[in-house]
């Protein structure tokens, strides 16, 4: 299954031109537990600063 995956974090070493995330998996987790109800309670455990 070939997905678009978006990314603004352009100091993360998956970043690609044009806002996309060149990584092979995603890792999201919520602070919550193992639901979210906004975006702000979660985060992206995949990124990887560039340097």
């Amino acid at each position: 299954m070939t997905q678009e995956i978006l990314c603004e974090v352009n100091n993360c070493k998956y970043w690609v031109d044009g806002n996309k995330c060149s990584a092979e998996k995603i890792y999201v987790v919520s602070h919550t537990g193992k639901e979210a109800n906004t975006t702000e309670e979660t985060d992206c455990k995949t990124f990887t600063p560039e340097n």
